[in-house]
């Protein structure tokens, strides 16, 4: 098979390389290619924390010292894979996202800033901070500091948490149109920076399109705050939000389904405004494991989560090319029949280190019907506090079991995080290298 040699023919037979939207493509077929297919960087859960984007960039000689990096995304603080990064580690991917953020305000224009340790970088222009005497760093809804703050980066954090707004609830009053405000028509002028971007990605690069798409992912705790609401309503607080999917199954139905015809008709425009220039596409970033398994049972994620996703990934695939990607952290093993047949194909951290997740058990009873996009380091423990000898063990380890057959795209457990040893990050990279060359 031309795909084992990693390179395809053109009209004539001759074997041209394989680009890296070509080596994606087969990776999502379950087909082996003999350069190992990565992601850095694609989606805003397979990316790099912001400091260390510099530090790589400073260590490979990319920029003078000094230079400011983008964050890319302001809550986890994520740092660009701008084409040279992305080129120096080899990634397959290249990042398509919508100018939203997840405090409200564009990520159309920047200014300088730094972070607490003094690395250079560049927010957007409404990246609206207050610093508290105790060093905590608050962050305001739209930039506007007339409102509440809805983040909050503690003075030794490196991202930020949401602020809980929840107003008092009167179960007599609840609406689940107060839980879906923020579920809306895509704009025109968002549209048209969507099929804009893809056409200069898809023709400017070789890269596969990962497209961050915002509407799509049922019930993400990560969102259910409304960072990016001025005056969110409705169940906004997370433990209450867990708590209802027992006691309010009903109102969650109703807020998903409301939430469902909108993702709907803007997954229509969308395609009418790129087509087939996308490759992945994130149709969740639902986390519902734990460390030590699922934190809802199987049967409740199938009649409460499953039917809104599958409506949405079955779209998808009934009219595009596009590939279904999911984010779900921890155990979530007992739920991954139900996960497949809802129509992912695509599982994203894979976190092994999870009860249930052993990479070989997984592979072997899995690997034929979802690609593994994750799972090559772990990013709790291993890549940030163990050694350069350790990662290079555990990186090798995981290629050698996820790899076979296809269907397996490398990236760290989640988001590489900052205050990772830089030698413990070229130590991953030195292997990776190695399985692509």
């Amino acid at each position: 098979m031309l795909a084992d040699r990693d390179c395809t023919a053109d009209r004539f037979g001759y074997h041209l390389p394989m680009t890296p939207r070509e080596r994606i493509k087969l990776a999502c077929e379950h087909r082996e290619t003999e350069v190992l297919p990565v992601d850095f960087g694609g989606g805003m859960q397979t990316g790099i924390a912001v400091s260390i984007v510099y530090q790589l960039r400073q260590a490979l000689g990319l920029d003078q010292p000094g230079t400011p990096v983008k964050v890319i995304e302001v809550y986890q603080m994520l740092g660009e894979i701008a084409p040279d990064l992305r080129a120096a580690l080899g990634s397959d991917t290249v990042s398509l996202a919508g100018t939203g953020t997840m405090f409200g305000f564009p990520a159309t224009e920047f200014k300088e800033w730094r972070l607490a340790d003094g690395t250079p970088v560049l927010v957007p222009a409404d990246f609206n901070t207050q610093y508290e005497a105790n060093g905590d760093l608050l962050q305001y809804p739209g930039g506007d500091k007339s409102c509440p703050p809805c983040g909050r980066m503690p003075a030794a954090g490196h991202f930020f948490d949401a602020i809980i707004r929840q107003p008092p609830l009167d179960e007599s009053r609840l609406d689940p149109a107060e839980n879906t405000e923020e579920f809306a028509p895509i704009s025109e002028p968002e549209l048209a920076h969507f099929r804009r971007r893809a056409e200069e990605l898809y023709t400017g690069t070789s890269q596969a399109l990962f497209c961050t798409f915002g509407g799509l992912a049922f019930g993400d705790i990560a969102l259910v705050p409304g960072t990016f609401l001025k005056n969110p309503k409705g169940i906004r607080d997370v433990e209450e939000w867990y708590v209802s999917t027992v006691t309010r199954p009903d109102y969650l139905h109703a807020v998903f389904e409301r939430q469902c015809e909108v993702a709907l008709a803007n997954l229509r425009r969308l395609h009418e405004a790129v087509g087939g220039c996308i490759s992945i596409i994130q149709t969740s970033g639902t986390d519902f494991g734990t460390q030590n398994g699922p934190f809802l049972s199987a049967q409740k994620y199938r009649s409460l989560y499953k039917p809104y996703q599958k409506r949405v990934n079955d779209w998808i695939h009934q009219h595009t090319s596009w590939k279904t990607f999911m984010h779900c952290c921890g155990g979530i093993e007992p739920l991954l029949e139900d996960i497949i047949e809802a129509g992912f194909d695509i599982l994203n951290p894979v976190q092994c280190s999870a009860a249930g997740m052993d990479p070989g058990r997984l592979k072997k009873q899995f690997g034929q019907r979802v690609v593994f996009w994750g799972g090559g380091v772990d990013t709790q423990r291993t890549l940030p506090f163990g050694t350069p000898d350790e990662v290079r063990k555990q990186v090798r380890e995981r290629i050698e079991l996820l790899r076979p057959g296809g269907g397996f795209v490398f990236n760290a457990i989640h988001n590489i995080v900052a205050n990772t040893p830089l030698a413990n990050l070229q130590a991953m990279l030195e292997v990776v290298r190695e399985y692509r060359s």
